[in-house]
């Protein structure tokens, strides 16, 4: 086991291409919850020319639908949902200056080359651990599409959150070393 390596966000691309598929990294910083929803009509507005709720230079999105929060916390269950369901908007995504996302499982090659080509990272994180991953976000505020309710962009403010390089900047992945 390596050294858990500190990452701080907005993501730099000198940041990411120094990562590699495997390290374990520790994110603080805002990050931004979307799933196939939020994704579709984030895409859609780009396609249309008008801008977004966030800024994507540097973002890290989770792909993530959190459960309502427990009395005193800020969030409910925040585990990862299937990445591969984002993998058609992925890339655009990734071009207009998306340089991470978090999830679960494998991405598709259009997925693989964008994240090579821009310089930008995918991790992933423990399925079925959204009670524990829920522990790491401090704050949660919806700042786009509330009316998709769990799929509403969400603004998190994360602090050492636990995720491993599934698939580096160089276009390797844990996946591929079975």
């Amino acid at each position: 086991m390596g050294e858990i390596k500190r990452l701080q966000t907005p993501l730099t691309e000198k940041v990411v291409r120094s990562l590699k598929a495997g390290d374990e990294v520790a994110i603080s910083g805002v990050i931004y919850s979307a799933r196939d929803m939020a994704h579709k009509r984030l895409c859609e507005a780009i396609e249309a020319g008008k801008g977004l709720d966030f800024e994507l230079e540097g973002a890290v999105i989770y792909f993530l639908g959190p459960t309502p929060a427990r009395p005193g916390r800020v969030i409910g269950a925040a585990g990862p949902t299937t990445s591969s369901r984002m993998d058609a908007f992925s890339p655009k995504l990734i071009a207009k200056g998306l340089k991470g996302m978090i999830g679960k499982g494998y991405r598709s090659d259009e997925v693989r080359e964008a994240l090579k080509k821009y310089g930008a990272i995918h991790f992933s994180a423990i399925g079925g651990a959204g009670a524990l991953l829920s522990r790491y976000i401090v704050a949660a505020e919806v700042i786009a599409y509330e009316e998709l309710g769990t799929e509403a962009v969400r603004k998190l403010e994360v602090v050492d959150f636990p995720a491993i390089v599934a698939y580096d900047a160089s276009g390797n992945s844990v996946y591929d070393k079975r």
